[in-house]
């Protein structure tokens, strides 16, 4: 299996930290795939608050009620950008976020995706001080992994359609 496959399947849903601080070098490196990710038209409508304060990070956790486990992270991410006028907003941060949660696993690192809706956003945001018209994507805590998980893939032929779906 060659490298992207590997890392692409090690990647899983650490909820599980040592509380251990993320060096910020590894939080650049992997910030810097997700902004490697694809774009419609480039508009590139991603942004991103890291969050590495012990307190802050617990006013997260507190926040979002799938996201407890983010007080024990060494950062949490949360990806956001202005969603009107970008046609594609949502791929594009899809793609931006699965990067970085591929580069986080290859380096070493463990994170898990938690949604944000509507009202969850109006919990999130005055705690990363983004204003109203940023749409925040997603809250990615992420850390020195406390758990093991082996590596997988979720492949199913029975999901494959070949030229046609074949119902």
């Amino acid at each position: 299996m060659n490298d992207a496959l590997r890392w692409i399947t090690q990647r899983r849903s650490i909820r599980q930290f040592t509380g251990d601080p993320v060096p910020r070098e590894k939080l650049t490196a992997a910030l810097q795939a997700a902004m490697a990710a694809p774009s419609a038209r480039n508009l590139r409508p991603w942004s991103f608050v890291v969050v590495t304060d012990r307190p802050a990070r617990e006013a997260l956790a507190k926040a979002h009620p799938y996201a407890g486990f983010a007080a024990q992270a060494g950062a949490v991410i949360v990806p956001f950008g202005k969603k009107e006028g970008s046609k594609w907003f949502d791929q594009d941060m899809a793609a931006a976020t699965e990067n970085l949660l591929i580069a986080i696993s290859g380096l070493g690192l463990g994170a898990t995706w938690c949604g944000l809706d509507e009202a969850l956003q109006d919990r999130i945001r005055p705690l990363v001080g983004t204003p109203d018209d940023l749409y925040l994507f997603a809250l990615i805590p992420v850390g020195v992994p406390a758990e093991e998980k082996p590596a997988r893939t979720q492949y199913d032929e029975a999901r494959v359609h070949w030229e046609r779906y074949q119902g």
